[in-house]
C-alpha cells in the first residue's frame, strides 16, 4: 500500500465499526490499494519518496490495470506515481499503453506518458460507444397499391 501513516492503520478500525459485510469491507478497501513488486525498494521519510527499482510490477486491482517498468516512485507529498524506463501499463478491459515514462497524478485522475527523446508513444484503446451504431441506410422498400 502507497498511503502510510494515519489511512494505513484506520482501513482496519474503519472496516471493523462500518455495517458492511465482509467481502462489501474488503472490496472497498481493495478499491484505493496499489501493490508494487520489485527487486529493491526503498523509503526516504525525509523527502516522502518511496522508490522501487528492478523488475517493477505494480497493480491497482481496484482501477483494473497492471504496469510494468524499470523503477516505480511514488511521491507523497504531490500524490504522484512515476514510472520510468520500459514502462508498459494494461488494463482490464484491453487498454495499454507504452513509454520509457509514466507520471500519475492520484489526486487529479490524470496521466502523462513521454517517449525516449527521438521515439514516440504507443497507446491502444478499446473504444466502446455510447449509444448503438447507425444500421446502414435502410434498403428501399417499393410502395404496392
Amino acid at each position: 500500500m502507497l498511503r502510510f501513516g494515519g489511512l494505513f492503520l484506520a482501513l482496519p478500525l474503519l472496516a471493523i465499526m462500518c455495517p458492511l459485510d465482509a467481502v462489501q469491507a474488503q472490496q472497498t478497501a481493495d478499491a484505493g490499494v496499489i501493490t508494487i513488486e520489485s527487486d529493491l525498494q526503498s523509503a526516504d521519510n525525509s523527502t516522502g519518496v518511496i522508490t522501487a527499482s528492478g523488475n517493477v510490477r505494480l497493480v491497482h486491482a481496484g482501477r483494473g490495470l497492471v504496469a510494468t517498468s524499470r523503477q516505480a516512485q511514488y511521491f507523497m507529498e504531490e500524490d504522484r506515481i512515476v514510472l520510468s524506463g520500459d514502462v508498459d501499463v494494461i488494463q482490464a478491459d484491453g487498454n495499454q499503453l507504452r513509454a520509457d515514462r509514466f507520471t500519475y497524478l492520484l489526486d487529479e485522475g490524470r496521466a502523462i506518458a513521454s517517449p525516449v527523446p527521438g521515439q514516440q508513444v504507443f497507446s491502444q484503446w478499446s473504444l466502446t460507444p455510447s449509444q448503438p451504431a447507425l444500421d446502414p441506410a435502410p434498403e428501399a422498400n417499393p410502395v404496392t397499391p
